[in-house]
Protein backbone atom coordinates (compact mmCIF):
# COMPACT_ATOMS: atom_id res chain seq x y z
CA UNK A 1 0.00 0.00 0.00
CA UNK A 2 1.54 3.35 -0.83
CA UNK A 3 1.96 5.88 1.60
CA UNK A 4 2.65 9.28 1.58
CA UNK A 5 4.64 11.28 4.30
CA UNK A 6 4.83 14.98 4.37
CA UNK A 7 6.60 18.03 6.29
CA UNK A 8 7.47 21.21 5.64
CA UNK A 9 4.56 23.25 7.09
CA UNK A 10 5.12 25.77 9.50
CA UNK A 11 4.37 29.41 10.91
CA UNK A 12 5.74 32.50 8.15
CA UNK A 13 4.98 36.05 7.91
CA UNK A 14 3.16 37.11 5.10
CA UNK A 15 5.08 38.23 1.71
CA UNK A 16 7.47 34.81 2.98
CA UNK A 17 7.76 31.16 1.49
CA UNK A 18 7.75 27.53 2.30
CA UNK A 19 8.40 24.72 0.45
CA UNK A 20 6.53 21.54 1.51
CA UNK A 21 7.67 17.87 0.89
CA UNK A 22 5.40 14.48 0.18
CA UNK A 23 7.64 11.25 -0.16
CA UNK A 24 5.92 8.46 -1.28
CA UNK A 25 6.83 5.06 0.08
CA UNK A 26 7.16 3.44 -3.73
CA UNK A 27 9.02 5.10 -6.76
CA UNK A 28 7.79 8.69 -7.46
CA UNK A 29 8.48 7.22 -10.87
CA UNK A 30 5.67 4.92 -10.45
CA UNK A 31 3.18 7.35 -9.53
CA UNK A 32 1.29 8.84 -12.57
CA UNK A 33 -0.04 11.75 -11.44
CA UNK A 34 0.29 13.51 -8.06
CA UNK A 35 -1.58 16.76 -6.23
CA UNK A 36 -1.70 18.94 -3.45
CA UNK A 37 -5.14 20.04 -2.36
CA UNK A 38 -5.54 22.35 0.81
CA UNK A 39 -8.28 22.64 3.37
CA UNK A 40 -9.56 25.45 5.27
CA UNK A 41 -10.67 25.28 9.14
CA UNK A 42 -14.55 23.81 8.62
CA UNK A 43 -14.38 23.53 5.25
CA UNK A 44 -13.34 20.72 2.17
CA UNK A 45 -10.09 19.89 0.79
CA UNK A 46 -9.61 21.97 -2.47
CA UNK A 47 -7.18 20.59 -5.06
CA UNK A 48 -4.73 23.68 -5.94
CA UNK A 49 -2.19 21.71 -8.18
CA UNK A 50 -1.32 18.71 -9.65
CA UNK A 51 1.26 16.96 -11.86
CA UNK A 52 1.49 14.17 -14.06
CA UNK A 53 3.98 11.49 -15.11
CA UNK A 54 4.91 14.06 -18.46
CA UNK A 55 5.36 16.76 -15.92
CA UNK A 56 2.78 18.68 -17.28
CA UNK A 57 1.56 20.82 -13.97
CA UNK A 58 -2.21 22.62 -13.54
CA UNK A 59 -3.12 25.10 -10.99
CA UNK A 60 -5.99 26.55 -9.74
CA UNK A 61 -6.77 30.04 -10.16
CA UNK A 62 -6.24 30.77 -6.16
CA UNK A 63 -2.71 30.17 -6.60
CA UNK A 64 -1.34 29.85 -9.86
CA UNK A 65 1.79 32.22 -9.97
CA UNK A 66 2.69 32.00 -6.54
CA UNK A 67 2.87 28.07 -6.32
CA UNK A 68 4.96 26.14 -8.05
CA UNK A 69 4.54 21.74 -8.05
CA UNK A 70 7.48 20.05 -8.50
CA UNK A 71 8.90 16.28 -8.51
CA UNK A 72 12.49 15.49 -7.85
CA UNK A 73 12.78 11.86 -9.01
CA UNK A 74 16.22 11.45 -7.58
CA UNK A 75 15.37 12.42 -4.19
CA UNK A 76 11.90 10.56 -4.74
CA UNK A 77 9.93 14.10 -3.74
CA UNK A 78 6.82 15.55 -4.18
CA UNK A 79 6.93 19.68 -3.80
CA UNK A 80 5.35 22.40 -2.81
CA UNK A 81 7.14 25.90 -3.49
CA UNK A 82 4.70 28.45 -1.79
CA UNK A 83 6.00 32.04 -2.31
CA UNK A 84 4.19 35.81 -1.43
CA UNK A 85 2.28 33.60 0.83
CA UNK A 86 -0.48 36.18 2.15
CA UNK A 87 -2.66 34.96 5.65
CA UNK A 88 -5.66 33.62 3.59
CA UNK A 89 -3.51 30.67 2.23
CA UNK A 90 -3.31 29.55 6.15
CA UNK A 91 -4.84 26.17 5.82
CA UNK A 92 -3.86 22.17 6.18
CA UNK A 93 -1.79 20.93 3.19
CA UNK A 94 -2.33 17.62 1.47
CA UNK A 95 -0.66 15.96 -0.67
CA UNK A 96 -2.21 12.76 -2.92
CA UNK A 97 -1.66 9.89 -5.13
CA UNK A 98 -5.13 9.50 -6.70
CA UNK A 99 -6.03 5.57 -6.59
CA UNK A 100 -2.63 3.78 -6.17
CA UNK A 101 -3.61 1.65 -3.95
CA UNK A 102 -6.16 -0.72 -6.01
CA UNK A 103 -8.37 2.33 -6.86
CA UNK A 104 -8.39 4.21 -3.72
CA UNK A 105 -6.54 7.66 -3.28
CA UNK A 106 -3.66 7.69 -0.79
CA UNK A 107 -3.27 10.88 1.17
CA UNK A 108 -0.41 12.59 2.97
CA UNK A 109 -1.00 13.46 6.79
CA UNK A 110 -1.45 16.69 5.98
CA UNK A 111 0.92 19.54 6.99
CA UNK A 112 -0.12 22.94 8.85
CA UNK A 113 1.09 26.30 7.33
CA UNK A 114 0.12 29.50 9.02
CA UNK A 115 0.78 32.51 7.48
CA UNK A 116 1.05 35.56 9.97
CA UNK A 117 0.32 39.12 9.28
Amino acid sequence: QVQLVESGGGLVQAGGSLRLSCVPSVSIFSVSTMQWYRQFPGKQRDLIATIDSRGTRTYADSVRGRFTISRDIAKNTLYLQMIALKPENTAVYYCKAPLVNRGVDAWGQGTQVTVSS
